[in-house]
């Protein structure tokens, strides 16, 4: 319970600045990065209580060496669902960084090589399967981009929590997607933000391990 206290607190201290930076990125590609201050972005309470819930989430789930990797994710993660959500993107701007500050987490954590070669195929891996997805079917490279660092931290726990967490995005996007269907928010054409059902999907493979 500790641990869940911590890190609830540690999202709703964070919000500010995680809504800020949700804010500065939340805009269509091509257009530049919303300067501090302007108008737009998400409010602060949604992103508050988001990163509240991730934050209680990753206290719950997370232990060493794996945690401090995790609560990188987390931490970018409520950031990348939230300008994904608004504008359909997830800008090399937030996934480059994730993903080399993951991986440097990683190596700098654990020292297990057999445990990081998995992490590293397991990055691979995801990033490979979205890659073709993104060539071959309606899927973005932003998600592409993002999907190796959900494989690598996955991959700490094993190649189940990383089957697990790739299919619970798809159930999440299928069930968000058809939900805003039924409520008229979406014609049978429109995309279906992936970035948030990724990283959802990924935190309840952790959970649900």
């Amino acid at each position: 319970m500790v641990g869940e206290l911590v890190g609830a607190a540690s999202g709703v201290l964070a919000a500010p600045l995680l809504r800020a930076a949700s804010a500065r990125y939340a805009v269509p590609y091509g257009e530049p990065w919303r300067a501090p201050g302007a108008p737009g972005g998400p409010g602060l309470l949604p992103v508050g209580l988001v990163a509240a819930g991730t934050g209680a989430a990753v206290g719950a789930a997370a232990r060493w060496p794996i945690l401090l990797p995790l609560a990188w994710v987390a931490v970018f993660g409520v950031v990348l669902a939230f300008v994904d959500a608004a504008v359909n993107r997830l800008p090399d701007a937030l996934t480059l960084p994730l993903f080399l500050g993951a991986a440097l987490l990683l190596v700098l954590t654990e020292h297990q090589g057999a445990v990081l070669l998995r992490c590293l195929y397991a990055a691979l891996a995801l990033g490979a399967c979205y890659g073709a997805l993104a060539l071959l079917a309606p899927m973005g490279f932003g998600d592409a981009k993002l999907a190796p660092t959900l494989g690598a931290v996955l991959g700490w726990y094993g190649w189940s929590t990383v089957l697990a967490g790739f299919w619970y995005g798809f159930v999440l996007a299928a069930l968000w997607g058809g939900a805003q269907l039924l409520a008229r928010r979406m014609k049978g054409g429109d995309a279906v933000p992936f970035g948030p059902c990724m990283l959802l999907g990924a935190l309840l493979a952790v959970l649900l391990r």
